[in-house]
Parts: structure tokens; C-alpha cells; sequence
């Protein structure tokens, strides 16, 4: 049976077209077809997604697969690539083991996303595997939000937005806002104000039943734009709602190593451990 293998590249830049090709000429000498398009792929063929390029073209891919329950593999061509999972250098190697089926899939929790304009009959819906951001969409007056979880109203205050993220994403948009590093396994939203002008805008993590709403209040003389994992948007004027909750379809990454998630944030964020001496031996009787 042909094992098709979806390859994205960051099209406008000629290193990752480089690296595209490279990957489409070792995967058919591996015995796999790779294809470009998703038109291209046979009912039943395609088993992974290889992407080339950093987070934002990892995102696209996402976006392209979602919902059919393809993993997605990223080779990081990027600066950071959190989502990546290999480097440049690797790419043989990761051809080789997806042509041995030698690795491991992961789950990421998504948001499911609802806008509901003044006027508007039915809201309008999105997703998003990192983040969902509300920010003012003019640069002279702040926004003017109330925030409300599980149905009950917890604080309003003018901002420049806020972000709503996954554990995936807190490592993105969410933690430039000053929101904490939430690992993989957690199951939960972030809500991170971003420049916040109130003394209760802290950085929340609620639980993944809960449902986060938030409204550009009627007397807000700035309209929001609502964005997705940096990709869809949606412009909400004044009383515009927003309201996430946890999605019900998953997106897959495909795994080559079992390093834990704190090797990940030591090597992606180059921190400091000078000093680490390891748990203790036990000592002898």
C-alpha cells in the first residue's frame, strides 16, 4: 500500500524550499511518496505531515491537517521551533525513522473559539492549538473588557488584549505576555492579560471544563480583533463576546525522542543549569 507523507515548507524562503526538496528525495528513496497538496493525497495513504520551516509554518500545517487526524512532524528551520521536533541537520535521520515507523504520537489539547458580533444571528467559529488573542485593534485608546469564567463575571479593565492559551501554547504568545510555562500534560486554559491597566489582571489557569468569555464592553471606545494561532481572524467592534473552552479535536505531533518537557524548555530557551548536581545516591549502610 503507498505510504504518503504531506511535506510543507516555508515557501518563501529558499532554505526551507532547499530543505523541502531534499526531504521529497529522501522519502522516495526511503519507498514513501510525498506529496505537496493535500488534493494529492489517496483516501487512506497519507500517514504523517513532515514540516519545514519554524512554529509559524508548523501552525500551517496544522491548519492544512486538522481534523483528519494526520500527525504533523516539524523539522525546525526556525529561531526557537518549540513545536519542532527535529533540526536541519537531522533531516535523513527523521526520513528514516518515519520509514520505519519509529516514533511516538502526542496529543495537544485545542480551544474551540466563538465570536458573537452585535447583530450577527449565529457566531462565528475558529480554533487553536496555541493561543486565542483579543487585542485592541487601534493603537491610541486601550480596550475595555470584563472577563467572565464559567458563566459568573471575574474582573474588568482596559488592556491592550489578552491572550487564552493552551499548555501548548504557553510557551508562545501567552508567555511574552508574562503568562506562566504550563506543561504539556495539563489539562487547562491560560487567560494572560497583556498590559493590563487594573490590579486584579494576574495570569489565570482555570480547568478544562471551564468556559472563558470575554466582552468588549458597549462603553469601549476601541474595537478588538480576535485572532487564532496567529492565522484566522476575526474583527469584533464594540459589545462583541468571545468564548473559549477546550476543543474536542485534538492535533497529533508526531515524536522522535522521550526527552521530558524540561530538557525541551532547557535547549529551546538555552537556560542556565550550571550548578545542577543530580538527585543524591543513596547512601551506604
Amino acid at each position: 500500500m503507498t505510504r504518503q507523507v504531506l511535506v510543507v515548507t516555508h515557501e518563501s524562503r529558499e532554505e526551507a524550499v532547499v530543505a523541502g526538496e531534499e526531504a521529497c528525495q529522501a522519502l522516495k528513496a526511503a519507498g514513501l511518496e510525498p506529496i505537496t497538496d493535500m488534493a494529492q493525497a489517496s483516501p487512506g495513504a497519507l500517514e504523517l505531515a513532515m514540516v519545514l520551516g519554524g512554529d509559524g509554518t508548523i501552525l500551517r500545517a496544522v491548519e492544512i491537517t486538522h481534523g483528519t487526524g494526520v500527525p504533523v512532524l516539524g523539522v525546525n528551520l526556525g529561531h526557537v521551533g518549540f513545536l519542532a521536533e527535529s533540526e536541519r541537520d537531522d533531516i535523513a535521520e527523521a526520513v528514516r525513522r518515519v520509514a520505519v515507523r519509529d516514533y511516538t504520537v502526542e496529543e495537544r489539547t485545542t480551544l474551540a473559539v466563538q465570536a458573537l458580533r452585535p447583530g450577527a444571528s449565529a457566531p462565528e467559529r475558529s480554533w487553536a492549538l496555541n493561543e486565542a488573542t483579543l487585542e485592541k485593534s487601534g493603537r491610541q485608546r486601550m480596550l475595555e473588557v470584563v472577563v467572565e469564567v464559567d458563566g459568573r463575571p471575574l474582573s474588568s479593565f482596559g488592556c491592550d488584549g489578552i491572550v487564552m492559551s493552551t499548555p501548548t501554547g504557553s510557551t508562545a504568545h501567552a508567555f511574552s505576555a508574562g503568562g506562566p510555562v504550563v506543561w504539556p500534560e495539563v489539562d487547562a486554559i491560560l487567560v494572560v492579560p497583556i498590559s493590563a491597566h487594573a490590579l486584579f489582571a494576574r495570569p489565570l489557569v482555570v480547568g478544562p471544563r471551564s468556559v472563558v468569555a470575554v466582552e468588549v464592553v458597549r462603553w469601549s471606545t476601541t474595537p478588538g480583533l480576535l485572532t487564532c494561532d496567529g492565522r484566522r481572524t476575526v474583527e469584533l467592534p464594540v459589545g462583541s463576546r468571545i468564548e473559549v473552552r477546550r476543543g474536542t479535536t485534538p492535533v497529533r505531533l508526531a515524536r522522535l525522542s522521550q526527552a521530558p518537557f524540561t530538557d525541551r524548555l532547557v535547549s529551546k530557551f538555552e537556560l542556565r543549569v550550571t550548578g545542577w548536581r543530580g538527585q543524591p545516591s543513596p547512601r551506604g549502610g
